[in-house]
């Protein structure tokens, strides 16, 4: 099969950068009016970003450990992804920056005596400045050597995959601290006075969810397009929709089981968070993110046809990146806009940033190389995957 490189009119680019930049001006006129909420779209917008980047990184190294080897043919597609990470990076570290007086321990009182002299050291504003270099820094390096070796098999007999298989065990152990560490400084410290041990995990369960969305959409469009036609087949579709349910169950699973836990134990430390969430204006916004995030992509992709179907998958992993956004949206707006929900054109703003930044940077990622893997030992396995 031939390989046809991934070409997009300039029309195209220029409607991603006008709606790039329409939303960069509505959140700019946001800070004037309303800096507290255009801070939390920021910071949403910049780690749903880093986030989607992150996600591709993660998708690589796990393929490369477990020695998946379906998925080589569209391999490129979360190699792309990493290329959102260095403007997610920058971005998260602008609203890091930006918002160190909102994560300061000082204006939360004493709290807990027991932890107390913990979270003052760990949220120390140059502290967590120099933690989230730290992470951005890591996680680009990682991507970087992951997506490099994996394409300089276009030019070499295959004998970069054992580094990539040690490259990947590295990383997934980073990435689990980091993960981790990186959602309680910038999301959890925005309520110091709140905690929960299944954090992490959950922002692992929304990450991932989203990362597979993605792919799905992305491998739907390439191959319409041409680069993935004849490479991306209906059953690794199918795979991606198994992927897609399993993760949402997964997200649903660990929302509900922090919420189930902490609501028995009606420890006020760790109620707070859901009260605020649950009770009063916030409740309807919770509700419809469940929806978006478990309910509509459970009973949609239960079927087998729907999963191997382009236009309902299509549909399921748009439906999935806006639940996703919505996930943040809960974490992050309550503690910086108070009890009742804003949702207006800022929000469309960060929302559309999202879409369109995405969009800019994946195709230009994904041109710079072929569009499907050469001389991988994997490859004629994926091109005559069943499943």
């Amino acid at each position: 099969m031939k390989l046809q490189p991934l070409t997009v009119s300039p029309e195209f680019n220029r409607k991603l950068l006008v709606a790039t930049g329409i939303g960069a001006v509505v959140l700019l006129i946001t800070a004037l009016v309303s800096p507290d909420r255009a801070w939390a779209n920021l910071l949403v917008t910049a780690y749903y970003l880093i986030t989607l980047g992150l996600g591709g990184a993660l998708f690589i190294a796990l393929t490369n450990v477990t020695g998946a080897g379906w998925s080589t043919a569209f391999r490129r597609v979360p190699e792309a992804m990493t290329g959102l990470l260095p403007v997610g990076g920058v971005l998260t570290l602008a609203a890091v920056l930006a918002g160190l007086s909102r994560y300061g321990w000082h204006h939360h009182g004493e709290g807990d005596a027991g932890t107390f002299w913990f979270k003052e050291m760990w949220l120390q504003p140059g502290f967590l400045a120099v933690r989230a270099f730290v992470y951005v820094i890591a996680w680009i390096g990682f991507s970087r050597i992951l997506v490099s070796k994996s394409r300089q098999q276009d030019q070499q007999n295959p004998s970069g995959s054992e580094i990539n298989v040690k490259t990947s065990i590295l990383f997934l152990f980073v990435f689990a601290f980091t993960i981790s560490m990186a959602g309680v400084d910038w999301i959890m410290a925005l309520e110091p006075l709140w905690f929960s041990t299944m954090w992490g995990v959950y922002q692992f369960s929304g990450l991932i969810m989203a990362t597979v969305a993605t792919i799905v959409i992305a491998c739907i469009v390439l191959r319409k397009l041409g680069p993935l036609d004849g490479y991306f087949r209906d059953d690794h579709l199918h795979d991606l929709g198994k992927l897609l349910i399993g993760f949402s169950c997964f997200w649903m699973y660990i929302w509900f089981s922090q919420y189930m836990l902490i609501w028995y134990s009606n420890i006020p430390e760790e109620t707070s968070y859901f009260v605020l969430r649950t009770q009063g204006a916030w409740g309807p916004v919770v509700i419809g993110t469940l929806v978006l995030n478990w309910i509509i992509p459970f009973f949609v992709l239960l079927p087998k046809p729907c999963k191997r179907s382009e236009g309902v998958m299509l549909k399921v992993a748009v439906v999935a990146l806006i639940g996703r956004w919505f996930d943040l949206y809960v974490m992050v707006f309550p503690p910086v806009t108070g009890n009742v929900p804003v949702f207006g054109l800022p929000e469309v703003a960060s929302m559309l940033c999202v879409a369109s930044v995405s969009g800019l940077l994946f195709v230009k990622a994904f041109a710079v190389a072929k569009p499907v893997p050469q001389n991988d030992p994997f490859l004629q396995e994926s091109l005559h995957y069943h499943c």
